[in-house]
């Protein structure tokens, strides 16, 4: 998987083949799996501005794409790692 820097933008296509842009948050693991918290800098319908948005990372062939997390309950698990990681790497830089 191709490491990607907190802050940089990602470009994504949404349902409709539009770009969407996002600022990249934050990549995690979580139970063996890759995840990327994004916040969208470009409006997107049912999300909300400060609204974060998880998506599982998925690796075929050296290539990555990205997958909506269907299942709510393993939705939320992952939001809640999120949450915990994100908060340590705040205090920790808050700190810096």
């Amino acid at each position: 998987m191709e490491e990607m820097e907190v802050g940089s933008v990602v470009t994504l296509l949404d349902e409709g083949g539009n770009e969407v842009q996002f600022d990249l948050l934050f990549a995690f693991n979580y139970e063996g799996k890759r995840y990327i918290a994004l916040l969208p800098i470009d409006p997107i319908e049912n999300v909300e501005e400060d609204e974060v948005v998880l998506l599982e990372v998925v690796t075929d062939n050296g290539e990555d794409s990205y997958r909506t997390i269907e299942n709510p309950i393993l939705l939320e698990e992952v939001f809640d790692e999120f949450s915990e990681l994100f908060e340590e790497y705040i205090s920790q830089n808050d700190e810096e």
